[in-house]
């Protein structure tokens, strides 16, 4: 007879399944290109607002 205090741990129903690793990325995708999108955007606010602060553009020729 088995003791019933002492339990067997229970195998598990199916195995666990193994992580795919993804190949990493490179050069022209969408998500790049739209955070570079979004970044020159803001870049180019900032400038305008800079240039409208000043009061004169930021490249002045001499």
């Amino acid at each position: 007879m088995t003791d019933p205090a002492v339990a067997t741990p229970a195998a598990p129903s199916r195995p666990t399944p193994v992580p795919v690793r993804r190949l990493p990325r490179f050069g022209f995708h969408t998500h790049t290109e739209r955070l570079n999108g979004r970044f020159a955007m803001l870049g180019f606010i900032a400038l305008l607002a800079v240039e409208w602060k000043l009061g004169h553009g930021l490249l002045i020729w001499p």
